[in-house]
C-alpha cells in the first residue's frame, strides 16, 4: 500500500546518473552563455566585465574537460535509459573485457566451423537453452560420431545437444568478462563523477563567475523597469569618527511599485537624513494610508540597492555606508510559542536597540499601538529617545502618536515631516481625505481614520458616530495640549528671566574684589528661585 514511497536502486541510480548529465548540460550552458557575451567586450572598457568574460582570467577554461565528457558517452542514451555505455578510450579495463569477449565470441564462432567439418555436417549451430549458452546442436543421425569426451546437456526431438571441453572452456571465459564488463559499467559513473570532482575548483569558479555576470545582468534589467530618472548612487565612508552620517535623495522613486501597479502615477519624494545641515531622525505623521510605511520601505530598498551596485531611481542618491538595517513593521505573532502581537513586535524592538550602530539605518512603523494609549505612547519615544541620544544612527519613525510631535518639536536631532493630503467636508461630519503622497516638513494634527473606515465600507450610522466621537476626544485633548503648551511657555520665560538675573549677579560680582553681601543675598535668591523653576519642570 505505500509503493509509491518506495525508491528502488535502480531508479536511484538512474537519477544520479541523470543529475550527472544534467549538471555537465548545464556547464556547457554556462560556457556557451559566457561566450555569446564576450562580444560586448569590444563596446566595453569594464575591467570587472574584461575580468569576468576572458577565458582563463575570471572564466575558467573548462571546455577541453567538457569535451573530454562529450566524447566518454552518449549524453541523450544515457539520459534516456538510466545507463553509460562508455566510448572506446573511456575506460581501459571496460575495454579489455570487450576485447576478450570478442576474441571469445570469435574463437567460439571458428570451432563451430571446425566441428561441421569434422561430422560433415553444415546444419550444425550453436543455440541456448535456458541458462546453458553455445550449445552444439547436431543432428540426430549423427549420434554415433560424436566424440566420447563430448558432453551431453540436453537434447528434442530428432537433435542432441552438446558442449565440448573447448566449448566449456570458451564458455567460462566469455561469462568471467562479461561479469567483468557489467562490473566496470556498474562503476564507470562513480569514476566518471569522481573525475568531474578532480577539477571542482574550476566548476567553482565558473559557478562563481556566472552568479556574478548573473547579477549583473539582472541589475541592468531592472534598472531599465524602473519609472523616471535613475542615478549611479554615491557612497561615503566617514573617515572622520564625529562626521554625522548622512543620507540624501532627490525625488527618490519606488524600485518595485510603478503606475501600473499603484494606479497611477507615482509621486517621488526628496528625502534629508543626517549630516551637518539635517536632522538624524524623521518623525513621520500623517493619515491613515497616507504612504507613511510605504516610504519607510522604499527607502530600505534604494539602500539595499545603493550598497550592491545598483542604479537607484532619483535624480540623486548619496550616502553614508550602512552597515545594518533594521525594521519594525506590521503585525504578526508567534502564537505556537506563545508570544502575543505586541510582545513579538517588542521582542523585534529589542533586538534593534541592542545591535543597532551609529552607522545603522532604523525604520520604525508604528511602535507601541499593540497596548493601551499611554503604555504605548510612552514605549514609542523611550525607544526614539534612545536611537536618538544614545545609538546616534539614521532612521524613520512613523506613528500617529501626536503627542510626539509636540515633545520634539523643538529637537534638531529630530526632523518633524508628514505625508500631505487634503481635507474637505463630507457628508454628516465625516471628513474627505485626498491623499498627496507627498513628503512634506512639520506635523500632521490628526490621522484621519475615521475616512479610511469610510473607505473600508463601514455603514454611514456608524461613521457618523464615530465622526462625533472624535470631535469629542479632539476637544478634550485639544484643551489638555493647550494648557499644557501654556505651562511649558511660562516655565521657558521663567527660566529666561532667571538666565538674565545669573548673568547681572555674576557680572556685578567679577567687577568686585571682595563679594559684597548684596552679592550673596542675591546668589541666595537666584538659587532658590532654581530650585522653584526646576520643580515646575518636573
Amino acid at each position: 500500500r505505500n509503493a509509491n514511497k518506495i525508491v528502488l536502486y535502480e531508479d536511484a541510480a538512474k537519477k544520479q546518473l541523470q543529475e550527472f548529465v544534467s549538471a555537465l548540460r548545464g556547464c556547457e550552458i554556462m560556457i556557451l552563455a559566457c561566450s555569446s557575451l564576450g562580444s560586448i567586450l569590444d563596446d566595453t572598457d569594464s575591467v570587472l566585465l574584461h575580468h569576468l568574460l576572458i577565458p582563463g582570467q575570471g572564466l575558467p577554461d573548462v571546455s577541453p574537460i567538457l569535451e573530454q565528457f562529450r566524447d566518454a558517452f552518449d549524453w541523450v542514451e544515457a539520459n534516456s535509459t538510466g545507463r553509460i555505455i562508455p566510448h572506446e578510450g573511456v575506460d581501459t579495463e571496460y575495454d579489455a573485457a570487450c576485447k576478450e569477449i570478442e576474441e571469445v565470441e570469435s574463437n567460439l564462432k571458428k570451432h563451430l566451423k571446425e566441428q561441421r567439418k569434422l561430422l560433415s555436417n553444415t546444419s550444425i549451430a550453436f543455440v541456448t537453452v535456458g541458462k546453458d549458452t553455445y550449445l552444439l546442436e547436431v543432428p540426430e543421425s549423427l549420434r554415433g560420431s560424436i566424440p566420447k569426451d563430448y558432453e551431453l546437456r540436453s537434447s528434442k526431438k530428432g537433435f542432441f545437444r552438446y558442449w565440448t571441453p573447448y566449448i566449456k572452456k570458451m564458455v567460462a571465459q566469455l561469462s568471467q568478462a562479461e561479469s567483468e564488463k557489467e562490473s566496470r559499467l556498474k562503476n564507470i559513473l562513480q569514476s566518471l563523477i569522481g573525475r568531474f570532482c578532480e577539477h571542482h575548483t574550476k566548476w567553482r569558479q565558473l559557478v562563481s563567475t556566472v552568479a556574478e555576470l548573473d547579477v549583473l545582468t539582472s541589475l541592468v534589467i531592472a534598472s531599465d523597469y524602473y519609472e523616471g530618472p535613475t542615478c549611479r548612487p554615491t557612497i561615503s565612508i566617514e573617515s572622520n569618527p564625529n562626521e554625522v552620517p548622512h543620507l540624501t535623495a532627490k525625488s527618490l522613486g519606488h524600485p518595485i511599485l510603478g503606475n501600473d501597479l499603484s494606479k497611477g502615477t507615482f509621486v517621488p519624494n526628496d528625502i534629508n537624513i543626517g549630516g551637518s545641515d539635517y536632522a538624524t531622525f524623521i518623525l513621520l505623521t500623517g493619515p491613515n494610508m497616507g504612504g507613511k510605511s510605504t516610504l519607510l520601505r522604499q527607502i530600505c530598498l534604494a539602500v539595499i540597492l545603493a550598497q550592491i551596485g545598483s542604479d537607484v531611481p532619483a535624480e540623486h542618491f548619496e550616502l553614508s555606508l550602512v552597515d545594518q538595517i533594521f525594521v519594525r513593521m506590521g503585525a504578526k505573532d508567534h502564537i505556537m510559542a506563545g508570544q502575543s502581537t505586541f510582545l513579538t513586535e517588542l521582542a523585534e524592538t529589542a533586538s534593534m536597540l541592542a545591535s543597532a550602530t551609529r552607522n545603522s539605518l532604523v525604520a520604525l512603523d508604528e511602535l507601541g499601538r499593540g497596548t493601551s494609549t499611554s503604555d504605548g505612547q510612552a514605549i514609542a519615544e523611550s525607544v526614539l529617545e534612545h536611537f536618538v541620544r544614545k545609538v546616534q544612527c539614521r532612521g524613520m519613525f512613523s506613528t500617529h502618536y501626536h503627542r510626539l510631535s509636540i515633545d520634539y518639536r523643538h529637537d534638531p536631532k529630530v526632523s518633524l515631516c508628514h505625508m500631505a493630503c487634503q481635507v474637505g467636508k463630507g457628508d454628516g461630519g465625516v471628513e474627505e481625505v485626498t491623499f498627496l503622497y507627498r513628503l512634506t516638513p512639520g506635523a500632521c494634527p490628526k490621522s484621519y481614520g475615521v475616512n479610511v473606515a469610510k473607505l473600508a465600507g463601514i455603514p454611514d450610522s456608524v461613521l457618523l458616530k464615530a465622526a462625533a466621537k472624535s470631535r469629542e476626544f479632539e476637544a478634550v485633548y485639544g484643551r489638555r495640549r493647550e494648557a499644557s503648551t501654556n505651562c511649558t511657555i511660562a516655565w521657558e520665560e521663567e527660566v529666561v528671566r532667571f538666565m538674565q538675573d545669573l548673568a547681572g549677579v555674576v557680572a556685578e560680582t567679577s567687577s568686585q574684589a571682595m563679594v559684597s553681601n548684596k552679592s550673596i543675598t542675591s546668589l541666595c535668591e537666584l538659587q532658590h528661585k532654581a530650585r522653584m523653576v526646576s520643580n515646575k519642570s518636573i
